[in-house]
């Protein structure tokens, strides 16, 4: 199969058209069988419960060319169940989750040219989507629902690549006690447009959100997980209001049972900040991007990994999972799907 004429080397993170979509609607009580199509534009009611309700939810996962020329995904079956534990939430049907893994399945081999190359630093990025289609005034959940799945090849999420985030404490709330933000829900991420923009205009890459009900313990930024080293420790923040990434969740098994570090998932105190060594921001789309500063009202609190570099043993955790992802290093059963 040919490649695109891409610069795939000076990718950035943002949307470029592939050659076809997947796409499967649920009406009357079912979801239909779901094609490919190379139509990549929706035409729904101007009443569509998604647009008044903002009921929808997505995923987000990667297809990479492997060392060996193998197309694969990471992951796709944790992505299937998230996604169907996000739409219960929301009362949507949840698409089937052996369904979801064979739509990224076909919608990956229809789009097999746009994959980028090993080696290149770019991904085929993949979401699958899911919202409220039909026309709903009153607020209720929608009857009628179209599940998408769009591709789009990538470039790194963080202009600059590897190089070590200025991120703040931000001065709101990200999610609620008991609210949504353990589910990847579309609402979560547009209460935080505002926050980044801020945070941009202040010369910040990120926000890092406290904890809503008492602002004295860490959460997660806008858009990843956050994950802290001290000694041999590998520390997660355990909290029922973040999103389960399952990128953080491949990590803690990298860091037990690959490098032998002892893992904790626990609430961490912004007061232990300043204890830490190193610090990064991980998800599908960043992987682990080093957080060198936090700024909290003005106080700077520096990692000892420092500004230019990822710390040794972020850099480790990052080499040994992406060595998985692209077939370097003997991957967990289950963990690759080959398309």
């Amino acid at each position: 199969m040919h490649k695109q004429n891409i610069d795939w080397g000076n990718l950035g993170f943002s949307y470029i058209r592939t050659d076809k979509s997947y796409v499967s609607d649920y009406r009357n009580g079912s979801w239909d069988e779901g094609r490919l199509t190379p139509e990549h534009t929706i035409t729904m009611s101007e009443c569509a419960c998604v647009l008044h309700y903002s009921q929808s939810v997505f995923e987000g996962l990667k297809a990479y060319t492997t060392e060996d020329g193998r197309i694969v995904t990471f992951r796709p079956d944790l992505n299937a169940s998230r996604m169907a534990e996000s739409a219960a939430w929301l009362e949507m049907p949840p698409f089937p989750e052996d369904r979801f893994v064979d739509a990224v399945t076909r919608v990956v081999r229809a789009n097999e040219s746009w994959v980028p190359p090993y080696g290149s630093g770019a991904t085929l990025y993949i979401r699958p989507f899911m919202f409220g289609f039909n026309s709903v005034i009153g607020v209720k959940p929608a009857d009628d629902y179209q599940f998408r799945i769009l591709t789009t090849p990538v470039g790194p999420y963080f202009k600059g690549g590897a190089k070590p985030l200025t991120i703040k404490i931000a001065d709101f709330d990200r999610a609620a006690p008991r609210g949504t933000g353990h589910i990847k829900a579309g609402l979560n991420y547009a209460m935080s447009l505002h926050a980044i923009v801020q945070a941009h205009n202040e010369g910040y890459n990120e926000n890092l959100y406290p904890d809503s009900a008492t602002r004295t313990k860490v959460e997660e930024t806008g858009g990843a997980n956050i994950i802290f080293i001290k000694g041999n420790k590998f520390i997660t923040v355990g909290s029922p209001s973040i999103l389960p990434s399952i990128t953080r969740r491949s990590l803690e098994y990298v860091a037990e049972h690959y490098l032998g570090m002892e893992v904790e998932e626990r609430e961490v105190l912004l007061e232990e900040l300043p204890e830490f060594e190193e610090a990064g921001l991980c998800g599908t789309a960043a992987v682990i991007s080093p957080v060198g500063k936090i700024v909290d009202h003005g106080r700077e609190i520096c990692f000892p990994s420092g500004m230019e570099q990822m710390g040794p043993k972020i850099q480790k955790l990052y080499d040994t999972l992406t060595g998985i992802q692209m077939g370097r290093i003997e991957a967990p059963e289950g963990w690759i799907h080959e398309i």
